[in-house]
């Protein structure tokens, strides 16, 4: 990236010596991200990161295809960008949304899917993996059912979108084999610089922008690119993905390791799948302990943890992700996601293991909780779907 802040400084746009060689940069990093995509380098579109990514996809399709319906299919799990926008639109009118149940493991059901379409449904939005408690979604179970009612119907709709922030370098994420018409990324997930993410869409797609005033990325979000950005996300994605299947090994095997660890303290849950779950995600709760005090106490030894998604870390209500899966709101309250990655050891996984009893001793001595097992066990009444 460093030679694209000061020396190659040029702006894309610009037909001089500079800003050719920047559009250069650009194409050269848009082709590299289209091949491990398996889309067109015109396909890949570059934004600020997953959550503008997730806007212009769902707020664009919406309202470029308002006259041939306005239903919008996701699920109660999706992050903030997708979920509160989705509601957003519904209290202002311009979708009718149907967010559907997860099972208690978190993972959605493809019939549910199939059932929710109808001849009004414009959009369906379900991301490939959890980012809070890492289960993997069936999205290309799903991309092939919503291509079959398609066929069906002789229609080019529902289209179909999946935030993919949490499984590029984790998953493969080639989008014929998904099925996908719009996905998601973002740099920072996979080792890029913060700020600077990735949209693909179909090519003959209709969006309208949500940014205008310039022509830059097909005339989907105007402003000058962030060139040395788009550079390290290209670099960080093609690394990452190079290496995903030894990392992946590595990773599962400290997970594991981790979690077995960890179910052995008393009154702890794992939430998520137990299989179908990303590599690098452990997420455990702990009866008769506040998620916010153990970061703290954690963070103090030396051990960063966090209790639900980043971009709510402000918020003290518990995971929606969590309580989606019929947890109950005083067991979401004690939930912990761990997330490894390249610079995790065993070492440093035996001495989080060897921490947690004696954080968790602590805060449970001066706790005025004291719930039983059945705040795991309990099942809620049957989920269905919620309309707005």
């Amino acid at each position: 990236m460093r030679p694209y802040f000061d020396r190659m400084y040029g702006n894309p746009s610009s037909f001089h010596a500079e800003g050719l060689a920047a559009q250069r940069a650009v194409l050269d990093a848009r082709t590299r991200v289209a091949s491990i995509l398996n889309s067109r380098p015109d396909e890949v579109i570059f934004t600020s990161g997953g959550t503008e990514s997730d806007n212009i996809a769902i707020t664009g399709v919406i309202r470029a295809h308002r006259e041939r319906g306005t239903h919008v299919i996701t699920t109660a799990i999706e992050h903030h960008a997708v979920l509160e926008q989705l509601e957003r639109l519904a209290k202002r009118g311009e979708v009718e949304l149907t967010i559907l149940p997860v099972d208690a493991y978190g993972m959605v059901d493809r019939k549910s899917v199939e059932k929710a379409i109808t001849e009004q449904t414009v959009l369906i939005s379900i991301m490939h993996a959890n980012n809070e408690i890492g289960t993997i979604q069936p999205i290309a179970d799903i991309g092939r059912a919503i291509l079959a009612y398609r066929k069906a119907h002789d229609t080019v709709y529902p289209l179909f979108h999946t935030d993919a922030c949490q499984t590029a370098g984790a998953l493969d994420i080639d989008v014929t084999k998904l099925h996908v018409d719009l996905l998601s990324l973002s740099a920072q997930k996979f080792y890029g610089p913060k700020g600077v993410g990735v949209l693909y869409a179909r090519r003959g797609l209709k969006i309208e922008p949500l940014v205008v005033g310039g022509g830059q990325e097909r005339g989907l979000r105007a402003g000058t690119e962030n060139v040395p950005g788009i550079i390290g996300l290209a670099t960080a994605l093609e690394l990452a993905h190079a290496e995903r299947e030894k990392e992946n090994t590595r990773l599962i095997a400290l997970r594991d390791r981790l979690i077995t660890g960890l179910l052995k303290l008393p009154k702890a849950r794992l939430n998520g799948h137990p299989t179908e779950r990303l590599p690098n995600n452990a997420n455990v709760s702990f009866l008769d302990v506040e998620g916010e005090a153990m970061i703290l106490y954690l963070d103090a030894k030396g051990i960063r943890v966090s209790t639900g998604s980043a971009c709510a870390s402000t918020s003290l209500d518990p995971s929606h992700v969590i309580l989606a899966t019929g947890l109950s709101y005083e067991a979401a309250h004690g939930s912990i996601r761990f997330t490894l990655g390249h610079a995790t050891t065993k070492e440093d996984v035996m001495y989080v293991i060897k921490q947690m009893p004696v954080i968790l001793k602590l805060l449970r001595s001066i706790s005025p909780v004291r719930l039983d097992m059945a705040h795991f066990s309990e099942t809620p009444a049957k989920k269905k779907s919620s309309q707005i």
